[in-house]
């Protein structure tokens, strides 16, 4: 009988966060304002400062758009150990995000509502509830 770690429906459930993630990056590149609205920060008012928000979103949606396809790519291979462990990483990704958001004084559960989620998968992926 296969365990729950070799579930066929966990790789998929990896590649949703893989394609939320690779949208999250677009959207940053694409969009810095509403990229910026899920930290719930404004834009700088003055130029130069919304210059440099401005490429640090691109910076930011580069490390979503590499996050996504990672996961993609273990999760076509098969290798669930390797997946598992990318996803409890990006859950501190999340956890992080959102950390510096409760710094900043709000918009912290925009990213720490996920976070359990993806370590949660990693988590089975990995075989914490197989039985022996």
């Amino acid at each position: 009988m296969p365990t729950l770690s070799q579930s066929p429906v966990l790789p998929i459930i990896a590649n949703v966060f893989g394609t939320i993630s690779i949208g999250f990056g677009i959207n940053a590149i694409l969009r810095p304002v509403s990229a910026l609205s899920f930290f719930e920060f404004q834009p700088p008012a003055s130029a130069a400062d919304r210059k440099l928000v401005d490429d640090l979103m691109v910076v930011y949606g580069v490390r979503d758009i590499f996050w996504g396809l990672v996961i993609y790519i273990a999760a076509h291979f098969g290798n669930s150990k390797a997946l598992g462990w990318i996803l409890i990483a990006g859950s501190g990704v999340a956890f992080a995000d959102g950390a510096v958001c409760y710094a900043n004084g709000k918009g912290e559960w925009n990213h720490w509502g996920y976070a359990p989620m993806m370590a949660a998968v990693g988590g089975v992926l990995l075989g914490l509830l197989d039985r022996s």
